[in-house]
């Protein structure tokens, strides 16, 4: 592997699966990351992939992607994504791009949904189409 992707992922995203099917579906974390590491794979980059319930923890892996070397941060920062301000100062002091990823669409949910602090620093959103989402962004990472 010539390079890795940090996939993180935040809040409540352990409990895909059984967490409100009918928005999120019901594939598992670990099918996305089996799914994230085989996709990867293809395309000759290596995955770290990790899971928090912690905004604080989502920002030290965003300094540490950029310590690594990561090729890019795909992250689906869930319910942080419009609410953390900490979030968005993170992905904008770092230089290894950032791609936005989310199983639903938030712009067809509740109107709070509607605005995301850390798709102001990400160069590109992936969102609505499940693990799809993150196979897309994966690609798009890919040919950074």
């Amino acid at each position: 592997m010539t390079s890795t992707l940090f996939i993180l992922n935040g809040p409540n995203l352990n409990l895909l699966g059984t967490r409100e099917p009918e928005i999120y579906g019901t594939t598992t974390l670990a099918e996305i990351e089996a799914a994230c590491i085989e996709k990867a794979r293809k395309h000759g980059v290596g995955v770290d992939f990790r899971q928090t319930n912690h905004e604080g923890v989502l920002v030290d892996w965003l300094h540490e992607a950029q310590e690594a070397g990561a090729k890019a941060v795909i992250i689906n920062a869930a319910a942080y994504t419009h609410t953390s301000i900490a979030l968005l100062d993170a992905a904008k002091a770092i230089t290894v791009p950032v791609i936005e990823v989310h199983l639903s669409d938030p712009q067809t949910r509740e109107d709070f949904r509607h605005r995301s602090f850390i798709g102001e620093a990400a160069v590109a959103c992936f969102k609505g189409a499940g693990l799809g989402s993150y196979l897309e962004a994966i690609e798009a990472a890919s040919s950074l």
